[in-house]
């Protein structure tokens, strides 16, 4: 073997290694395919018991003491507290978001500022559903907020 044999071997040698490298370092950089997904929550988050700890006839103070400020308070027909929140999630960085989940916390108070009604709506099968009472609003001003909320926030 001559040495102009020997050089050209330890170059291409040295050539693949750095392109393996090179390559590992790459591929090390992208992660697993589930680190690519990216969510994001939006709004109220609601801590794990909080509502719970409102139970009926539970004053006004406090619920402001468990759940904080609501986002929004509607005095339509009694006054209501709506704590909205939603969740989002994208498969990579360069795809649009999708939600994945919407709520409104409603907390209902009677003429004596005491807790009426708890409320956890979402959408299921394409409506506003109530999780707590387990009933979808069919009519009035509340379903047209609900409605509106949830479409103008993207989930419905």
């Amino acid at each position: 073997m001559t040495s102009k044999t020997l050089h050209c071997n330890s170059v291409s040698r040295r050539g693949r290694t750095f392109a393996l490298l090179l390559l590992a370092t790459m591929l090390a950089g992208c992660g697993g395919v589930g680190s690519l997904s990216e969510s994001y929550q939006r709004g109220y988050v609601l801590p794990e018991g909080a509502l719970e700890q409102i139970p009926l006839g539970a004053s006004q103070e406090q619920v402001l003491i468990v759940l904080g400020t609501p986002s929004t308070v509607a005095t339509v027909s009694g006054e209501v507290f709506y704590y909205i929140s939603q969740k989002t999630e994208r498969g990579a960085a360069f795809l649009p978001r999708e939600v994945k989940d919407q709520r409104v916390i409603a907390v209902y108070f009677d003429k004596d500022r005491k807790v009426e009604r708890l409320a956890n709506y979402g959408v299921k099968d394409g409506k506003v559903f109530d999780f707590i009472g387990r009933v979808t609003p069919t009519s009035g001003e509340e379903l047209n907020y609900l409605t509106y909320v949830f479409k103008i926030f993207g989930g419905l």
